[in-house]
Order: C-alpha cells, then sequence, then structure tokens
C-alpha cells in the first residue's frame, strides 16, 4: 500500500469511527464498536474499497494506535477522539503525571488561554505525555505551541482524568489558570 494511501484509508476510517459513522450507514454502539464485515460492506458499498487485510495494515503500521480491534477479531473502534454522540466509552480514572501536555496551533493561543482547554464537539482534550508528541499535534493545524498542563494538580482539586487504550490522557477542561504555554 502506498504511503498516500494509507493516509488516506487510515483518515476515513478516523471519520467513520470517530465522527460520522452514518455517513455511510454504519450504527457504533455505546462503546465505539461495529463489526468489520459491517464496516468493510459499508465502506464498499459507499465506494470506498476496503477489505480486512487493509484494515489490518492500517491498525498495525499506525504509529498513533488510533484503533483497536476486538478479543475475538471481530469488531473494530477508534481508541478515542469521539464526536459522535452516540459513544460513551468507559475508560477508568486515573492519576496523572505532574505535567502533561498539550499541542495546538499559535492562531488558537487567544482563544485558549481566554477560555481553557475545552472539549468543543469532542468528548474530551486530549493531552500527551510528552513534549515532542504534542508538538507534532499542534504542527497538524499550524505553527505548533504547547501548553504545560498542571495535571497533577488539576487532579487534587477534582478534575478527573483518564487514560485512553494508546496512551492520550483526556480530560474534559483545562482552565487557563493550571496551564504554562511552553516558549
Amino acid at each position: 500500500m502506498k504511503n498516500k494511501e494509507y493516509v488516506e484509508i487510515s483518515k476515513f476510517l478516523s471519520y467513520v469511527l470517530r465522527h460520522k459513522p452514518e455517513s455511510i450507514g454504519l450504527k457504533l454502539d455505546n462503546e465505539g464498536w461495529v463489526g468489520i464485515i459491517d464496516l468493510i460492506y459499508c465502506a464498499n458499498k459507499g465506494g470506498r474499497k476496503l477489505d480486512q487485510k487493509i484494515i489490518y495494515t492500517i491498525i498495525e503500521s499506525g504509529d498513533k494506535k488510533r484503533f483497536a480491534i476486538s478479543s475475538d477479531g471481530l469488531r473494530i473502534r477508534a481508541i478515542q477522539g469521539h464526536s459522535s454522540q452516540q459513544v460513551k466509552i468507559k475508560y477508568e480514572e486515573k492519576t496523572p503525571p505532574e505535567y502533561l501536555y498539550h499541542g495546538t496551533a499559535t492562531k488558537f493561543l487567544e482563544s485558549i488561554c481566554d477560555q481553557g482547554l475545552n472539549a468543543k464537539l469532542r468528548q474530551y482534550v486530549h493531552l500527551s505525555f510528552d513534549e515532542i508528541t504534542a508538538f507534532q499535534v499542534g504542527l497538524r493545524y499550524g505553527k505548533p505551541i504547547i501548553l504545560k498542563v498542571k495535571a497533577l494538580n488539576m487532579y487534587k482539586q477534582g478534575f478527573k482524568f483518564y487514560q485512553a487504550d494508546n496512551g492520550v490522557w483526556l480530560t474534559k477542561y483545562v482552565p487557563p489558570s493550571l496551564f504554562t504555554v511552553m516558549k
């Protein structure tokens, strides 16, 4: 599979498994799972060439580990990042490290500093364990900037934190007073 084709299919999977399953006639369960056969059928019916080999290649070679296959090998889901309100994955609450990081673009900085980090259309704010990952995330949106979040301090104040299977930290909101802009 060519790199361009891989990226295109990965984006398609993210779109239907995180945001718009109905765009190809899929319905996810409350934990975000859908049958792989159903996904292939609906994608092919909609004109998108997809098969099990392609799906497994995307999952096994993806460095971001965005997708998971069920233990019985019959279902697939996006690990986190859902905007679809029908999906309510139950993550286990965890104590975060002292600091976590959020990558964004400088064009969003003024709004973030005023309002804090909000999940907006997604269910959670995504935070990284390290600065490098946060920087890479910020690159996707423009000139990157990293926010250093006082995660353990937040947790002690009653904010809940969760960690998805791929290591991404999740929380509902980060107030402006609990992060600093890294230079």
